[in-house]
């Protein structure tokens, strides 16, 4: 449904149903603020089926290692008696090591799930909290993403919905591609006249 500039389209009503799912999940078993679970099932939802299931594997992977080095700087929060310090020096650290594992492996589309699941871990644990309350996050990430992928299995897009989005895609690309084409004339253009000063 279109109104002028703003549109309602299926993913966006996917995400509202995800949201909706994590908090009724948390609230009947009893999991506490579903606010991480919910982030990673919008997170994990995409155009379709097939996107959403390999974005869903990077997203995995992303989130072990972001959760399991969350759980690394909460050991050595507590060691170090939660010092400011551990978590303005350390926790940087932790990130660049998320971007190095992530691209070393190849899971450059996780990279960024891997550093939020990192942060919003590390960042929201209350102080006194067990390793425990802090694993109970991790889980809460993948709770998030089979919601958002289960989702997007059991409700696919109509045909029109799917060529919308597919126009929409390739209009996405041909910006892209318009954008890639003017940086290449002006790298092309800075480098001439480099080479030939006037």
């Amino acid at each position: 449904m279109t109104i002028g500039p703003f549109r309602l389209g299926m993913r966006t009503i996917k995400s509202a149903l995800a949201v909706m799912i994590c908090i009724l999940l948390f609230k009947v078993f009893d999991r506490g603020a579903p606010m991480i679970a919910a982030l990673a099932a919008v997170f994990s939802l995409r155009q379709d089926l097939t996107t959403s299931l390999s974005f869903g594997k990077s997203r995995i992977i992303g989130n072990s290692i972001g959760g399991g080095l969350a759980l690394l700087y909460f050991v050595v929060q507590q060691y170090f008696s939660n010092d400011f310090l551990v978590e303005l020096l350390f926790l940087p650290l932790l990130v660049i090591l998320v971007i190095v594992l992530s691209d070393g492996i190849g899971n450059n589309p996780g990279i960024i799930s891997a550093i939020a699941t990192l942060l919003m871990i590390a960042l929201s644990v209350p102080q006194g909290e067990s390793v425990y309350y802090a694993f109970e996050r991790v889980l809460d990430t993948f709770i998030g993403t089979f919601v958002g992928i289960s989702i997007n299995f059991l409700i696919r897009a109509k045909p029109v919905e799917k060529k919308r989005q597919i126009d929409e895609d390739l209009a996405e690309l041909e910006k892209k591609e318009k954008e890639l084409e003017e940086m290449r004339i002006s790298v092309k253009k800075r480098i001439e006249e480099e080479e030939h000063p006037q």
